[in-house]
């Protein structure tokens, strides 16, 4: 396959970026008292091709992010039509809708952003019988943005306990995206409210052990505070366009 000079550049500095973001969660970690293989670097490929993912990959990544569901599906299938024997792990991080759970469903290893109890109630019902139990976490709205999609921090227990009973979905924990703060103080605020929703879970009895939070700009935040999924994209892929 043939590529523009600059789309050639792009794929020749993924490994590159991933090799200083996974420098950066190591030393995140590290100053944190954590052990760095307890963070997990999820890569949000969306808007990106398969052949980003493809880069990514032959280097080691498994485990990829994607928002928008038709854009995934084809990626998919592009990948595995390329690489048969590399094993990826999707996870599926924007809105759901409700016309695109069976699809979610049958295609996702993940999903971060449960909000509502319907939604997760037909990710378990379309679920295959085949496939594993989905791993899956509650989006909170944790700056309390109307913007913003997420569970109200006072609604998450009731939402949480509904979910921990579908049988086709395993509840891992809690996933935020807070609005943008210039210092590290400001980002790591919300980061630690999420954690302490997430020990207000285990307290009601909830076995849950997954922090979806940070992302290139506030990871390191994230880290301090106890991430145990950081979602980046720009830092490994570049800007999107």
């Amino acid at each position: 396959m043939q590529y523009p000079i600059k789309i050639l550049s792009i794929m020749s500095s993924i490994p590159d970026n991933l090799q200083v973001v996974h420098a950066q969660i190591r030393n995140a970690a590290i100053s944190a008292g954590r052990d760095p293989q307890s963070v997990t670097l999820l890569a949000v490929s969306k808007t990106f091709d398969a052949d980003a993912v493809i880069a990514a990959a032959q280097v080691g990544q498994r485990a990829f992010g994607e928002n928008y569901l038709q854009e995934a599906l084809d990626k998919m299938a592009v990948v595995r039509h390329a690489k048969p024997d590399l094993l990826l792990e999707w996870h599926f991080i924007g809105p759901i809708q409700s016309n695109k759970t069976r699809q979610i469903a049958e295609n996702f290893d993940w999903v971060h952003s449960i909000e509502r109890e319907k939604i997760a109630y037909r990710l378990s019902e379309q679920r295959p019988v085949h496939m594993a139990p989905l791993d899956v976490c509650i989006q909170v709205n944790v700056s309390g943005e109307a913007s913003k999609s997420g569970v109200a921090p006072d609604q998450l227990v009731a939402l949480a306990q509904a979910v921990a009973t579908m049988p086709r979905l395993r509840l891992r924990g809690l996933m935020a995206i807070p609005e943008p703060a210039s210092t590290t103080l400001q980002q790591r605020l919300p980061f630690r409210q999420l954690h302490q929703l997430n020990d207000d879970l285990r307290a009601q009895g909830l076995m849950v052990d997954t922090l979806s939070m940070g992302m290139s700009a506030d990871m390191n935040a994230a880290i301090a505070e106890g991430a145990s999924i950081v979602r980046v994209g720009t830092a490994i892929f570049g800007k999107r366009t």
